[in-house]
């Protein structure tokens, strides 16, 4: 697959403060807006309940498989927002990206991202949901 997105940071930005860009550039083509994805197997069933660490690989293996499904792979992606529940586990989330990162985005540019911290998600077990805008072939 050729450059679908290319990913900046403006000399005029500050730097980021995480894995992540300010911008992203995209080639023409179709927009894939996949909703939020949470750390549920094939068959529906919650997957490291209690462990985020767990959560953040079985989300980011679900966003794989659907954006495998589009024809198309992590390079293009947009744009993530990221929703955790409780500051109390933005460390454990920082540190479990660091991890996954750079087998997803092996070229060291990241995604812009914006991570949200709420009250909780539709299920009380799950600490993290994932939603993503993708460039996919058109």
């Amino acid at each position: 697959m050729s450059k679908a997105v290319t990913y900046l940071n403006p000399p005029s930005s500050t730097p980021p403060a995480g894995m992540y860009s300010h911008v992203a550039l995209m080639a023409p083509g179709e927009l894939a807006f996949i909703a939020g994805q949470v750390a549920v197997d094939r068959s529906g069933a919650s997957v490291g309940v209690g462990d985020m660490t767990a959560q953040v690989a079985q989300v980011f293996a679900n966003i794989g498989d659907i954006l495998k499904d589009l024809g198309a792979d992590f390079e293009a992606v947009v744009q993530l927002t990221t929703y955790l529940t409780g500051a109390d586990n933005i460390s454990t989330f920082m540190s479990a990206r660091t991890a996954l990162f750079p087998k997803l985005f092996p070229g060291g540019k990241y995604p812009p991202n914006t991570l949200l911290v709420i009250d909780r998600l539709v299920k009380p077990e799950f600490l993290v949901e994932v939603a993503v805008i993708a460039r996919v072939p058109g």
